[in-house]
C-alpha cells in the first residue's frame, strides 16, 4: 500500500480555519506591539515575560535544525512529547472509526491519548525477546490503522526495536509510523531522523527530558515532513512552549559538551549497575539496556519494591504489565545513588 498523507488526514481537520494571531501574520521584526493586549509595563520579573512567546519557535526551531541536521521547518516542538502523541491522533484518527497500534510493553501514553480521543487501541505483545512481533502486525493492521507507535530504545525493557523490522514497517505501511527516540541519546543504535527524506510516513519524536537533563522545562521534538508539521502547528494551541522554556532552552543547546560527558557516565554507570545487580541472589536477570534505565526480574519484586520504599529509595514497579511480571525499572541514578542502591538491597532478606 502506498502512503498518500492526503487520504490520512481527517476531513474536518482538511476543513477548519486555524487560530492566528497578529504574531504569527507579521513576519518582520516589529518595534511597538499594540496588537494582542498584553501589559505594556513589563512585569515584576526582570525579564520580558509580558510579552507572548513566539508561537512558532523559530529562533529554537534554527538551533535545534543544526544540531540535529534536520531543516527548521521539519521540527514540531510541543509541551513535552505527549503533546505531540496527542496531536497526531486527532489530525489522524477519526473518533470511534480508527485505530492505532501498540506494543507492550511500552510507553503509556500512547494509549491514553488515543483513548481521550476515543481511537481504539489495538496492542500487539513484543515476543519474549523484546521484538515485533511482525506476523502478528501484518494480521492487525487494516484499513482503518493509522498509526503505529514504535519506542525505540523501548520502554520499560530498555532494549532498541531491530531496525531492519521498522524498515519493513515504513515500506509497507499505508499509514504514519511514529518512532519514539526518547532514549536515543544512550543507544548504540543509530537515529532514524536521516531516514526522514526517504519515508514520507516517518515521524521521530525525541526529548529534551532525558540526555538534556530538562524534564522540568517540558520541551518534545518531532521531526517529520513539512506537511505533517504544518497540520501539527494548524491545531497545536497558539503559544504552546513558553517563553522562559524557549529561553532556557536555547541557553542549554550551547552546552553539548556537558550533555555528551553525562551520557558516557550513564552509560558506564549503567553496565556497572547491570554487572551487580547481577550477583545479587534474588535476581533473575538483568536486561540488555540502550537506555538510561535497567529492567530487573527478581524474587518477589513487590517486596523488594516495599523495602526500598521504606529505605526512601524509589523505583519503578513495572510487575503489572504484561512481559514484566516481577520487574522493577530502576533508572540509573549519579554513582553515589547507585552505590546507595546496592548497599540498600546487599540488606535485604529473601
Amino acid at each position: 500500500m502506498k502512503f498518500n498523507l492526503e487520504n490520512l488526514v481527517r476531513e474536518n481537520i482538511k476543513a477548519m480555519k486555524p487560530y492566528s494571531s497578529a504574531r504569527h501574520e507579521f513576519s518582520e521584526t516589529a518595534s511597538v506591539f499594540m496588537d494582542a493586549n498584553e501589559n505594556p509595563f513589563g512585569s515584576a520579573l526582570p525579564e520580558n515575560f509580558n510579552r507572548y512567546p513566539d508561537p512558532l519557535q523559530w529562533q529554537l526551531k534554527e538551533k535545534l535544525s543544526v544540531i540535529k541536521g534536520v531543516p527548521s521547518h521539519n521540527i514540531f516542538l510541543g509541551n513535552g512529547s505527549d503533546e505531540g502523541i496527542d496531536l497526531l491522533i486527532r489530525i489522524f484518527c477519526e473518533p470511534v472509526h480508527d485505530n492505532i497500534l501498540i506494543f507492550p510493553p511500552t510507553y503509556g501514553m500512547y494509549e491514553i491519548c488515543a483513548h481521550v480521543n476515543n481511537v481504539q487501541v489495538k496492542e500487539i505483545p513484543l515476543t519474549s525477546s523484546f521484538q515485533l512481533d511482525m506476523e502478528a502486525i501484518e494480521q492487525a493492521v487494516d484499513t482503518h490503522t493509522k498509526i503505529i507507535f514504535i519506542c525505540s530504545p523501548n520502554n520499560p525493557t530498555g532494549n532498541s526495536i531491530d531496525r531492519s523490522n521498522i524498515e519493513i514497517i515504513l515500506n509497507n505501511f499505508a499509514g504514519l509510523v511514529v518512532i519514539d527516540e526518547a532514549y536515543i541519546n544512550y543507544s548504540r543504535q543509530g537515529s532514524f531522523i536521516p531516514e526522514l527524506t526517504e519515508y514520507s510516513n516517518l515521524v521521530v519524536m525525541q526529548t529534551l527530558s532525558k540526555a538534556w537533563g530538562l524534564a522540568g522545562l517540558r520541551l518534545g521534538m518531532i521531526f517529520a515532513a513539512q506537511q505533517i508539521i504544518g497540520l501539527m502547528n494548524k491545531i497545536k494551541y497558539p503559544y504552546n512552549i513558553n517563553t522562559a522554556t524557549q529561553q532556557l532552552v536555547l541557553e542549554a543547546l550551547n552546552k553539548n559538551d556537558w550533555v555528551n560527558e553525562h551520557i558516557l557516565t550513564t552509560v558506564k554507570e549503567r553496565e556497572q549497575l547491570k554487572d551487580k545487580l547481577s550477583s545479587l541472589s534474588f535476581i533473575l536477570a538483568v536486561y540488555p539496556s540502550d537506555a538510561n534505565f535497567l529492567l530487573a526480574k527478581m524474587n518477589n519484586a513487590k517486596n523488594i519494591y516495599n523495602f526500598l520504599c521504606s529505605k526512601r529509595i524509589i523505583v519503578r514497579d513495572r510487575s503489572n504489565i504484561v512481559l514484566c511480571e516481577d520487574c522493577l525499572r530502576i533508572t540509573i541514578g549519579t554513582p553515589e545513588e547507585n552505590q546507595k542502591l546496592l548497599d540498600t538491597l546487599s540488606t535485604y532478606s529473601v
